[in-house]
């Protein structure tokens, strides 16, 4: 749903034609990052009440984010329902079906996650042609009210989470079940108490983890640019190739490239024992800042296509081995907290990466 924005980000254009392009890459920008910003409280909602509720309530928030969309007069307006409530309603949604797997599968969990990721693959493949044809003759807010039935089925997909493990972390050697030494909370405050209760949940003790420390913080370094190519396609191909009606064939081959990467480096992750797994997603991010490197350097449209196709794979690899790290640095008890910090380390780099391209390019024409 998110990779949708490269189309809703024209047609938002259109409605507010005043603004400028900058602006405009703010609001995907926003719903981008909420989705990682919020991953730390995702986690804490995903201990306490589980997978499933957390799941539901998620998505059916983004339902109405997009829902609200559609009915928003003014771009501030679009920033609040389109940027903050579809943005963390789709967090609350994302990072649960993550957690899930490890419930399931941990021999063949990077397989696991290469199935269910694909399958965001053949949506992202199917869903610039859907917005190709719906975007034009129904116009931006009937759009945001199809896309949000997508969202509404997901809650209703989400009903058949259920967890094998309990909700609630499991307690630290040496700790009691509140978070604290397991005889202190009978003689505490109501205020010591609260305190247990937040550092129970927010448990920061995965970063004392040096690994996973390292893992999280290079990843997020990592992700500046990730989202540049996809937020800025549509006006590089206008102005390399004078149009941008084959800017959906991108997206495709991408599409259907990621898929591919994330069936075939889940398999191949499965292979590679314990945190030896990192070394294959250091090679992935590599190779897409080589290919984005590469971008500006093709003169032929299938040079182009031939780019994307390898930023696909490569793409698929990235996600696909990023759960499956996280529960071989930390273990399963607490995956759903190393997988939410690194989410939210992720927020600030991948919201900030397109407005800063887009600054970049506005002073280099000036």
């Amino acid at each position: 749903m998110i990779r949708a924005n490269i189309d809703i980000f024209r047609e938002i254009g259109g409605a507010f034609p005043s603004k400028t392009n900058v602006i405009h890459s703010w609001v995907g920008a926003l719903a981008m990052g909420m989705i990682f910003f919020c991953s730390p409280v995702v986690s804490m909602f995903t201990d306490h009440f589980g997978c499933r509720k957390t799941a539901v309530c998620g998505a059916f928030v983004a339902f109405l984010g997009l829902l609200t969309s559609s009915f928003a007069t003014t771009l501030g307006l679009r920033y609040f329902t389109y940027g903050i409530l579809f943005g963390c309603g789709s967090s609350f949604a994302f990072q649960p079906s993550l957690v899930i797997l490890g419930h399931y599968f941990r021999q063949r969990l990077g397989l696991a996650n290469g199935v269910v990721t694909a399958g965001s693959s053949l949506f992202s493949m199917g869903l610039p042609v859907l917005l190709k044809k719906v975007v034009g003759p129904l116009g931006l807010p009937r759009t945001f009210q199809i896309l949000s039935i997508f969202m509404l089925v997901q809650s209703l997909l989400a009903l058949t989470f259920k967890p094998l493990m309990p909700s609630g972390m499991c307690p630290m050697p040496g700790m009691g079940m509140d978070g604290g030494p397991p005889s202190s909370l009978e003689s505490a405050s109501r205020w010591q108490k609260g305190l247990a209760k937040i550092r129970k949940y927010f448990n920061v003790r995965v970063f004392g983890v040096l690994t996973y420390r390292v893992w999280a913080f290079g990843v997020a370094t990592a992700v500046l640019g990730y989202f540049v190519p996809y937020v800025h396609l549509m006006n590089f191909v206008k102005e390399q190739f004078g149009d941008t009606q084959r800017e959906w064939v991108l997206l495709v081959c991408i599409g259907a490239s990621s898929g591919v990467g994330r069936l075939l480096f889940g398999k191949i992750g499965d292979l590679i024992p314990g945190v030896k797994k990192i070394y294959m997603q250091v090679a992935s991010f590599i190779l897409l800042g080589l290919m984005s490197m590469m971008i500006p350097q093709c003169a032929v449209f299938e040079g182009l296509v031939v780019v994307f196709v390898l930023m696909g794979l490569c793409d698929g690899c990235f996600i696909t081995i990023m759960a499956p790290i996280a529960f071989e640095l930390v273990g399963p008890m607490q995956a759903s907290q190393a997988i939410g910090y690194l989410l939210g380390l992720m927020a600030i780099p991948m919201t900030a990466g397109p407005p800063i391209a887009g600054e970049v390019l506005k002073k280099n024409i000036c």
